[in-house]
């Protein structure tokens, strides 16, 4: 067999699926050409137009990448932390990165949704960092050269609990998300959680004493996205199975200019209602869109006594179950948001194996921009969790499955790819989610991680490359 046949032989029937256009994966992508193009369009012209080209099985075990593309592992969880404190935590979810405002490099800004039951939490004793010292998760700061190579590591939020995903801020912190509703006294915690918190990637004095931003809504956080011409956010809800489902949130802050701690000035947080639209779920075909879309204040952000999905609202708020992801799309002044994947049997109304939303500010619209339509099979590309615009045009999607686990790709012109398979087993026939996917701010690195067991990755590679096999793989 030659190299091309033995990588293809070695990836799973999904990579055929998608190469063959099967049922396993049924994706559609509406709008024009250039809609997920992000603020660098020349880039994206110069971005692939079908993919980067068929996975190379990684001798190491560790990452298939297409040819001429490379990973660096920059840490994993249980290795001293490169600054000192201790072991580094565990389950690696959302992350955000940075320009290193001097001598090149960047940062990076990692959460870790650690539960109770997690081998490594984030450390707490003695640092200025902590808010509550009962919990274990948080986030970690890594300090990158330009060589990629550590530099710094070190804890810069910590008793913050199951810190899932999050988002940038237009003026560069990130803001770390909570995704619970669990009160003083479950877990051994000593304070209410469910907060969005923002964490300051260059100086961790700032990160003392840290203060929940009570006004963003104290719900199963998953992401937010801001735009940064009004300083409005954008919040998804994880809320698993069971009624209510969750929803998707705005907050209109008082400070809208924003600025490091301008948000602990509060706000207005506001539910999305649909007209004629109730549940997310029930939509299929991609590209349909609805118009007139209103924005409902939630009565008591903080969820004193009832959680805010379930609150009174004078019209019925639109659900979604497992709303993900989040990201600002500049081009189109545009927030996308993800739903995982909708099953009746937890409380959604249909059944889908992932949707990628995108809410236009400028026309007031909601469009299903892609949706996943699975089988029953259980190789299927399923369950998009968080995604990122490329600065080369389209989404990089982070699946969150059963069994094995990809990066996806579309290019702009909507074209499905395949771009990363994680071989790292976790149990027997699964491999670890992916996760915080990010481009440097330069485009020239993809950083990623994988949830179990925690490892980050810097990536690089012919980013600009127009070539590639068609759908990825073929």
């Amino acid at each position: 067999m030659t190299d091309t046949q033995t990588n293809a032989a070695a990836l799973s029937r999904r990579a055929l699926l998608l190469g063959t256009g099967s049922a396993g994966l049924a994706i559609g992508l509406s709008g024009r050409a250039d809609a997920l193009y992000t603020a660098m369009p020349d880039a994206g012209r110069r971005g692939p137009t079908k993919g980067y080209g068929p996975l190379v099985r990684d001798p190491r075990g560790v990452l298939d990448l297409p040819r001429g593309f490379s990973y660096r592992i920059l840490s994993r969880e249980g290795r001293p932390m490169r600054s000192g404190g201790g072991p580094v935590p565990s389950n690696h979810d959302g992350m955000g990165s940075f320009a290193n405002r001097r001598g090149g490099g960047f940062r990076l800004v990692r959460n870790h949704e650690v539960y109770p039951d997690a081998e490594f939490r984030v450390p707490t004793a003695g640092l200025e960092t902590t808010y509550d010292p009962g919990a274990g998760g948080g986030t970690t700061n890594l300090v990158l050269g330009s060589d990629l190579k550590l530099r710094e590591e070190y804890v810069s939020l910590g008793g913050t609990a199951i810190n899932c995903s999050g988002g940038i801020t237009p003026w560069g912190t990130w803001l770390t998300c909570e995704e619970t509703e669990d009160r003083t006294g479950t877990n051994g915690y000593t304070k209410d959680h469910g907060w969005i918190f923002e964490v300051d990637p260059y100086d961790n004095r700032r990160n003392a004493d840290p203060v929940p931003l009570t006004d963003m809504g104290r719900f199963m956080h998953e992401a937010v996205a801001i735009d940064p011409s009004t300083g409005i956010a954008y919040e998804t809800e994880d809320a698993f199975s069971g009624a209510p489902l969750g929803s998707y949130y705005r907050f209109l802050p008082h400070k809208p200019r924003g600025g490091y701690g301008s948000l602990r000035a509060g706000g207005t947080l506001q539910a999305l209602h649909v007209p004629g639209l109730e549940d997310l779920s029930t939509v299929r075909k991609a590209g349909t869109t609805f118009r007139g879309i209103e924005w409902l204040d939630v009565p008591d952000p903080t969820a004193a006594t009832t959680p805010t999905r379930a609150q009174d609202y004078p019209k019925p708020i639109t659900r979604g179950q497992k709303l993900e992801g989040a990201w600002w799309g500049r081009a189109d002044s545009s927030s996308y948001f993800v739903s995982s994947f909708a099953r009746p049997e937890d409380g959604s109304t249909a059944s889908h194996d992932g949707q990628v939303w995108r809410y236009d500010t400028r026309r007031n619209t909601l469009t299903l921009e892609l949706i996943f339509v699975g089988t029953d099979a259980d190789d299927v590309y399923e369950c998009p969790d968080n995604i990122c615009v490329s600065p080369y045009g389209g989404l990089m999607i982070c699946e969150d499955s059963d069994g094995e686990n990809y990066m996806l790709g579309t290019t702009a012109a909507g074209e499905p790819f395949v771009f990363a398979r994680n071989r790292q087993a976790t149990t027997p026939g699964n491999t670890g989610e992916l996760s915080g996917v990010s481009f440097s701010p330069d485009g020239r690195v993809m950083f990623f991680n994988v949830y179990d067991p925690g490892t980050t990755f810097a990536v690089t590679g012919p980013w600009r490359r127009r070539g590639g096999r068609r759908r990825g793989g073929r």
